[in-house]
């Protein structure tokens, strides 16, 4: 058995212009879980990393911790099947005209430009967020040149099944990656519906790790959500 330890990236840059790219609390969070690991004598014998920026940054900075300590780091490998959904160009294509027309997801706007203090936003965006990612993951918001919500749940699906072909028995792997790749890692290892892989990828903590067993023929769940680097209670954050 190899065991696989799949890590949410740090907070990003929530209502920033570019999203893709760690806030300072996000870099502190990656420099903290480095940091532990390292103390902790956590040795990885394969590294990779999604695509985006917040993903591969949170590996770097992990990574960075471990040369500081002096414990060996493997140089991280980017795999795109475990690049995160289109969230974002989901939102943009389809809020606009569910404000106009949708009385529910109007009133959940309304709350979310009336709300005072970042906390407000991040709760009140994050109501809009799984409503309208639910019912487009559902499939009823289709959106041409975006990637269904099947799609990358396939792609993702792949990636890990790949992970047991590629060289990788008896590893230890770690993986920087999204809370939707999260999702679907769950989704596999519990033959979870679409309903409930989207409830348990948006409880995934910024910065939090989990960890599952795989071989040729098996995936289980390990550990869900750990966050143990994080004792602080302000940096327990989930956008």
């Amino acid at each position: 058995m190899s065991r696989l330890t799949l890590v949410r990236h740090g907070q990003a840059s929530f209502l920033e212009r570019n999203y893709d790219k760690l806030s300072p609390k996000g870099e502190a969070q990656s420099r903290l879980l480095g940091e532990y690991w390292a103390e902790h004598k956590v040795r990885f014998d394969r590294v990779y990393s999604g695509p985006r920026v917040r993903q591969r940054e949170t590996a770097r900075i992990v990574g960075q911790a471990y040369q500081s300590a002096g414990v060996p780091w493997p140089e991280p490998v980017v795999l795109d099947g475990f690049d995160e959904f289109q969230a974002e160009a989901v939102m943009e294509r389809c809020l606009p005209e569910l404000i106009e027309k949708d009385e529910h997801i109007r009133t959940l706007h309304q709350a979310f430009q009336s709300a005072s203090g970042r906390d407000a936003q991040f709760k009140t965006f994050q109501q809009i967020f799984e409503v309208v990612i639910g019912r487009w993951a559902a499939g009823k918001i289709p959106l041409a040149e975006i990637e269904p919500w099947s799609d990358f749940c396939s792609r993702v699906q792949n990636a890990l099944a790949q992970l047991s072909s590629n060289g990788n028995r008896g590893l230890e792997v770690v993986i920087f990656s999204s809370g939707g790749p999260v999702g679907v890692a769950l989704q596999r290892a519990l033959d979870l519906s679409t309903e409930a892989t989207l409830k348990a990828a948006w409880m995934v903590r910024n910065c939090s790790y989990n960890e599952f067993l795989f071989s040729s023929d098996r995936f289980t769940l390990s550990s869900y959500n750990a966050s143990p680097h994080l004792s602080d209670p302000s940096f327990i954050t989930y956008r």
